[in-house]
């Protein structure tokens, strides 16, 4: 049945018999500019997702980390204009199991938090890469992301 409305559908809707795309995830076409967003690990289980066309990364919690910690019931950020410092602490995350302090993956200024946190701080358990996300940092030395982990790597840390 299934097959036959998509043979219909696709008869009459062009637009459905086109092949989909396939580009690299990582890859953004913006206003005409190709950039590139790197996402890089901690061991502390933090990530950061640098856009190398606004010098940008945005920090988060890996779903490892959220899903050790529990139903997280309150989120501490850092002020936007703070300057932070790798491996620094810029914020701490409670749960109903545990609290977990927040290191920066990279240095530099924050620009922008995730304010949605202070009244749902539950968004870290949903999407903790995604919607989740804590604060966006403008990265002083985008060379520190060479000694962070790779996806990969980040998963052999704490996989038995």
């Amino acid at each position: 049945m299934q097959s036959i409305l998509r043979r219909t559908l696709a008869s009459s809707n062009p637009l459905l018999r086109c092949q989909p795309i396939r580009t690299p995830r990582a890859v953004y076409k913006v206003s005409g500019i190709r950039t590139i967003v790197t996402k890089k690990y901690t061991a502390e289980h933090e990530c950061v997702a640098f856009d190398d066309a606004n010098g940008v990364g945005v920090i988060s919690i890996t779903d490892h980390a959220q899903s050790s910690l529990g139903d997280v019931v309150f989120v501490e950020l850092p002020q936007v204009g703070t300057e932070v410092a790798q491996h620094k602490q810029i914020g701490a995350v409670e749960s109903v199991k545990a609290a977990s302090d927040i290191y920066a993956p990279v240095s530099g200024t924050v620009v922008e938090i995730n304010e949605t946190l202070a009244d749902q701080p539950g968004l870290l358990n949903k999407s903790p890469e995604e919607k989740g996300w804590l604060c966006k940092i403008k990265l002083s030395d985008p060379s520190e992301l060479e000694k962070l982990m790779n996806e990969e790597e980040y998963n052999a840390s704490y996989e038995h």
